[in-house]
């Protein structure tokens, strides 16, 4: 009686443990010391210099949380001349430029914050 008793525990725990780990991976848990998921996080107030000459579209696999969009809209937005809006659920940061942005460099950015690049357009 006493082991079944401790196997519906721990089935019980399980669920619990698997509820959370699909709410993580869509985004929508506690996850990286954040709160719950939203659509898109803002450009972080910075604005650029010059006029918008452009933007691109960076697709971008691994982020799972606010702070996760947080801590590629802060890398994207350390480059001279380049603001990003990055979208959690969309997997993708647009970042406007107004001078010469090179695909490597924003590559780069992102894969420092811990981030791997799928695509990036325009």
């Amino acid at each position: 009686m006493a082991d079944l008793i401790v196997v519906l525990v721990v089935i019980v725990l399980l669920g619990f443990a698997l509820k959370g780990t699909v709410k993580h991976f869509k985004g929508e848990g506690p996850c990286c010391g954040g709160g719950g998921g939203s659509a898109v996080k803002a450009a972080g107030g910075k604005k650029l210099s010059g006029p918008v000459i452009g933007t691109k579209t960076v697709r971008i696999s691994g982020m799972h949380c606010d702070r996760c969009a947080e801590s590629v809209t802060k890398a994207i937005n350390k480059i001279d001349g380049a603001s990003a809006k990055v979208s959690l659920k969309k997997e993708t940061a647009v970042v406007s430029y107004d001078r010469k942005l090179d695909n490597g460099r924003l590559k780069e950015a992102v894969q420092k914050a811990g981030f791997d690049v799928v695509s990036i357009e325009g």
